[in-house]
Formats: structure tokens, sequence, C-alpha cells
């Protein structure tokens, strides 16, 4: 089985169209994923040739038949999808008038696997602040495919080696996250994760270990009752239907050598209290996974780097490890 991934670059003056060409001088999409695949790239094949110029790499884009069947993507090449900028990109200078392209990438590649044309999605760094500047209100692409799926809950996750985190909270201010971390919020997450985990990586039985909000997980409410009124009962009510949940623990307890390892999974309750470990244990070859929605979509690590761009001198290991890991979890779902 050869997967059909769909593959949106992101902002056009970011690092993204020289990632893109970075990856098909790769010359395998499936390292460690156990196949080839046909990369499909939803994007302005100009800026992509522009950026092969920059970095003085040859690239072929091949024209794109959602009817034809499958194909591996040859060294040096990309499939194409071609969706127009509305005026052309400079690398490192943002504007607002390609905001609404970065959508149309996006929209394209998510309908399309909707309507099961691609078997994943993966997606390249967007700037969130110029798609705000140009008058459209955006949050982020996990919040943006949730509501195009039509979605209520989905999960940010990201992996790296073995650790993986998962979010309750992903881009609040961190004076809303208290009042955001609800009952019914922690059981749909869990019961997300945990199916994923079961589904799409193919773990029987997954353990999933949960921080705590407050520090020392609230020292017995000395430092805070979140635990004792909210988290601890979400949990117990979530065991008695048999998912095996570790915790609430202090994160700096959670986060140990001893502790992972009995764990598939660690569920952190804000997004700067789990995503600093991965990044320090992963940054360059960590992968961002949103649970829930469906259709496969992973994407990278990092942001759009707009002080680089242009420069030739971005790594790409980030965006291979998004790809191999799309392709697996495409060949794992045809099973």
């Amino acid at each position: 089985m050869i997967p059909r991934i769909a593959f949106t670059p992101g902002e056009p003056a970011g690092i993204g169209p020289e990632l893109a060409v970075r990856l098909a001088g790769a010359g395998s999409f499936a390292q460690g994923a156990g196949g080839s695949a046909q990369i499909v790239a939803i994007a302005d094949p100009q800026l992509l040739q522009q950026a092969a110029a920059q970095l003085h790499q040859p690239l072929e884009l091949l024209p794109f038949d959602p009817a034809a069947p499958a194909q591996a993507t040859p060294a040096g090449a990309l499939y194409i999808q071609p969706t127009a900028l509305a005026t052309p990109a400079e690398a490192g200078k943002l504007n607002p008038a390609n905001a609404a392209y970065v959508l149309d990438t996006l929209r394209i590649a998510a309908e399309g696997c909707l309507a099961r044309r691609f078997d994943a999605l993966v997606t390249g760094p967007v700037h969130k602040g110029v798609i705000n500047d140009a008058g459209i209100s955006f949050s982020g692409h996990t919040e943006f495919f949730a509501d195009l799926a039509g979605v209520e809950r989905v999960v940010m996750m990201l992996a790296a080696e073995e650790l993986r985190v998962a979010l309750v909270t992903t881009h609040l201010p961190l004076k809303d996250v208290s009042a955001a971390i609800t009952g019914p919020r922690l059981e749909q997450i869990i019961t997300i994760l945990h199916r994923s985990l079961r589904h799409q990586f193919r773990i029987d039985a997954p353990r999933i270990g949960v921080c705590g909000l407050n520090p020392h997980a609230g020292e017995g409410g000395h430092l805070g009752r979140e635990e004792i009124e909210v988290i601890e009962p979400a949990l117990d009510k979530l065991r008695a239907l048999g998912i095996q949940l570790i915790g609430p623990l202090p994160a700096d307890t959670l986060f140990t050598p001893p502790q992972l390892a009995r764990c598939d999974a660690v569920l952190a309750m804000y997004h700067d209290q789990g995503l600093p470990v991965l990044k320090f244990k992963g940054f360059g070859h960590a992968v961002n996974i949103t649970l829930g929605l469906p259709f496969i979509r992973t994407s990278v690590d990092h942001g759009t780097a707009l002080n680089i761009a242009g420069q030739g001198i971005a790594d790409s290991g980030s965006l291979r490890a998004a790809m191999s890991q799309a392709i697996e979890l495409a060949q794992l779902r045809h099973l």
C-alpha cells in the first residue's frame, strides 16, 4: 500500500518552502515507516521553484491526478496541486495579503483527506499573527481542522522518540487555564487520547500519566484544590471504565525517567507544562499529531523561523519525522 500524503508548506515567507525542497531532495519519504509514499504539495509552484533556485537544488514538480493510482514520489520531485499566491512572497517578510492563500492550502488538503483523496496530511509552520493581521480569526492548525471537520474536541499531542505528551489546554493565556480544566473536558480529552493510542498507535492497553495543575499537585489542597475537586474525580470515573491512569502527579515528578517508563503517554494540563520537556528531549525531530480528527494529521514542532528564511540553513529533521509518522500511521490504518 502506497499512502498518498497531502503536504502544506505553510507560511510562504517562512522556512516552509525551503523545507519542501529539502524534503524532495531527501529521496526517501518513509525512513523508519517501512514503505514509500506519494507526496502531494498543496502550494504555489513558483514559490517552490523559487526556493529550489535559492538552494541551488533541482526540483521537479509532477502533476497530481487524484483519479490515478498512488505512485511513490521519486527523489528530487514532489507532486503538486497548484494553489496560487495572492502576491509574490519574499523570504523573511510577512505579508497579510497571502494569509488567505495559507488557509486555502489547509482547507484544500483537509477537504481532500475528508473525501479520502489523501490518506494523511502533513503541515508546515504557519504564522498565526499575520493571518489575524489580515482580519481572519485564526488560533492554530488544530482548531482550524476541528472546525472544518465538525469535531467538537481534538487533542494536541507531540511525540519524540518514546515520549508522547498530550495537552488538556493549548493556546490559552495562563490566567485562563484553571477555569478551562473541567471534569467533562478532561473526560473527553482522555477518552480521545486513550482511543487514539489503541487504534492509531496499536497500543493494546495504554498507560497514561496525568500531571497535576499546581506545584506538588496541590500538596493536599494547600497549593490549590483543582486536583481534589476536578482532576481526581474525572480520573476516577475513567478508571471505572477500564482506562489505566497514573496520577495526578506533580509535573516535575512525572517527567522523570522512572515515571515515564511506566507511561505510554503523558497528559499535561497546559502548553508550557509539557512541551518544554518534550522539545528539550527531541527538538528538531519531534512531531505534532492532532488526535480526534477523522483523518491523520501530523506537523513540525517549530515555527516559521522568519529570521533564517531564505538563507538555506533550515533543518528539515522535524518535517521528515512528521512525514515518516504520517506514513506509518496511514499504513497502520490499512492493516
